[in-house]
C-alpha cells in the first residue's frame, strides 16, 4: 500500500510539472502585448481632456471635460475586453479638424490652441513607427467641434455664425484627408455616424457658456448627412460604424453618458473583429 501512494504523489508530481512546462507557452499565447495598438484622434468624445504645451500652457487652463468625472470613448475602448491590443490616443478635448486659437470667453483669440487632425494622427504615428514598420493596423476618427458652435472657428465669436454648406464640406474634407494619410500607411481609419440630433440638448451647453448661438436641427442634420454620404462615397475602403445609435448625454446636453460610451466601445471592437476576419 505504501509503495502504490508513493507511485501515485510521482505520478501526480511529474503531471504537475508538465502542466507547469506549459503556463508560459498558454500565457504567451493569450497575450496582448504584442497586439498592434489602436490609434484614436478627435475632441471631446474622444479623449475628455485638454492638451498642455509648455509651462503648463493649455486651452481652457486644460481643464477636463466635467472636471474629470467623464468617460470618453478613447478611455472606454481600453476597458473594452473585446478589443485586442493597446490604444493611443492623440484626441484633444475642444478640438477641430483644423489647427485654432482659443477664442472663448473672448473678445480676442489666444493661444495656445489646439493640434488639427493632420498633427493628431501624425504624433500618433511617431508613437508606432520604427525600423521595423508601423505598429497599427487601425485609426479611429472622432468627429470633433467643427460647426458646433461659436468657438470652432479661431476667430472672434462675434464674427461667427452657423456653417455654411462650403465650410461643412470643407471640413469634411479634412476629415477624408486624414482618412486618406492612413490608408497610405496601410491603416484602416474607422469613422463613426455622427449621433442623432435628438440625442442631444444643445441649448443647455449654449446656456452654461452664455454662447451667442450653437448649432441648430437643420444645420445640424445637414452635416450630419453630409457627412455619412461623403465618407460612404469617397471611402470604400474606411469602416463606417454607428456606435452612437441610441445616444444619450451624461446631463450637459452634449457629451455622451457612460452606458452610451461603453456600448460604442463594444461596437468599435466587433467592428474591428469583424473586419479582420474579412
Amino acid at each position: 500500500m505504501h509503495n502504490f501512494y508513493a507511485i501515485l504523489v510521482k505520478i501526480i508530481f511529474s503531471f504537475l510539472l508538465i502542466i507547469g512546462s506549459m503556463i508560459p507557452f498558454t500565457v504567451l499565447a493569450n497575450d496582448k502585448s504584442t497586439e498592434p495598438p489602436l490609434l484614436i484622434i478627435g475632441a471631446s468624445f474622444a479623449n475628455g481632456v485638454t492638451p498642455f504645451f509648455n509651462d503648463f500652457e493649455a486651452p481652457l487652463g486644460g481643464t477636463a471635460t466635467n472636471f474629470g468625472s467623464y468617460l470618453s470613448l478613447g478611455s472606454a475602448l481600453i476597458r473594452e475586453r473585446k478589443l485586442s491590443g493597446h490604444v493611443i490616443n492623440e484626441g484633444q478635448a475642444g478640438a477641430t479638424t483644423f489647427a485654432r486659437k482659443q477664442c472663448f470667453p473672448g473678445p480676442e483669440c489666444i493661444g495656445p490652441g489646439w493640434d488639427s487632425y493632420d498633427t493628431q494622427f501624425k504624433k500618433a504615428l511617431a508613437r508606432v513607427t520604427s525600423s521595423n514598420g508601423i505598429n497599427a493596423d487601425y485609426l479611429l476618427i472622432v468627429r470633433g467641434n467643427d460647426c458646433n458652435h461659436p468657438d470652432a472657428f479661431g476667430i472672434p465669436l462675434d464674427q461667427t455664425a452657423e456653417c455654411t454648406l462650403d465650410q461643412m464640406n470643407a471640413s469634411v474634407d479634412l476629415l477624408i484627408d486624414v482618412g486618406n494619410q492612413a490608408l497610405a500607411k496601410g491603416i484602416t481609419p474607422i469613422y463613426g455616424i455622427t449621433p442623432a440630433y435628438e440625442g442631444q440638448e444643445l441649448e443647455i451647453i449654449r446656456s452654461k457658456y452664455n454662447w451667442p448661438w450653437i448649432i441648430g436641427e437643420q444645420s445640424y442634420n445637414t452635416y450630419r448627412d453630409l457627412y455619412r454620404s461623403r465618407i460612404e462615397n469617397e471611402m470604400p475602403d474606411a469602416i463606417l460604424v454607428d456606435y452612437w445609435r441610441g445616444f444619450q448625454h451624461m446631463g450637459d446636453g452634449l457629451h455622451p453618458d457612460r452606458r452610451t460610451v461603453t456600448r460604442a466601445a463594444k461596437r468599435i471592437a466587433v467592428a474591428i473583429k469583424k473586419h479582420k476576419k474579412n
